[in-house]
């Protein structure tokens, strides 16, 4: 079973081969190698939400169909969590370090995605 079902945005991190390895490895997202190791990673979904803010940035988070079920997979696989679960608007939404990357969000929808 796919925990993560789609990601948008891109990572910027300062140990690439370990976020890499994380994505890979930990989070169990598919990829291929393009080329001398540089893996480009394939989610089954992807979408792009432009959100208001005060300030230009970009983020990143990955969702899925049912955060308890999935938090419990990952922490199996060792992701560590850097925030409790919160209730949202829009969705029940976590944290976890991405290597060399920060913060990274993931979320169980409460809206439809068609």
């Amino acid at each position: 079973m796919m925990a993560i079902k789609g990601v948008h945005a891109l990572f910027y991190t300062t140990e690439p081969e370990a976020a890499r390895a994380f994505l890979r490895d930990k989070l169990g997202l598919p990829a291929y190698d393009s080329g001398g190791g540089w893996l480009i990673f394939t989610p089954q979904e992807g979408d792009i939400g432009c959100h208001p803010s005060d300030r230009p940035y970009h983020g990143i988070s990955f969702y899925c169909d049912d955060i308890q079920a999935t938090m419990s997979e990952l922490t199996a696989r060792g992701v560590v969590f850097s925030s409790p679960l919160r209730e949202e608007e829009w969705g029940r939404v976590t944290e976890f370090e991405l290597p060399g990357g920060g913060a990274v969000e993931l979320y169980e929808p409460k809206y439809s995605k068609p």
